[in-house]
């Protein structure tokens, strides 16, 4: 199981990031944990300097808008 992390305070993108990784993880057959981040301290102790940011079992992937779904099925599948 990987475990999902989407850092940001709750914005439409940051809704779209999620339900991104769950239809990706799904079609990938890989059972994911997403865990929202909201805490602004612990978005900035993560490294994420724009939102909505990603990271996937505690490496950051991916900060600011979207995730192209091409990359965001590539690190789910690693």
């Amino acid at each position: 199981m990987k475990i999902v992390k989407v850092y940001g305070p709750g914005c439409k993108r940051c809704d779209a990031a999620e339900t991104m990784i769950r239809e990706s993880a799904k079609s990938l057959g890989v059972e994911v944990e997403i865990e929202k981040v909201s805490d602004p301290r612990a978005i900035a102790i993560a490294g994420v300097m724009s939102t909505p940011g990603i990271s996937i079992d505690d490496k950051l992937v991916h900060a600011g808008g979207l995730p192209d779904p091409g990359k965001l099925e590539g690190w789910l599948a690693t």
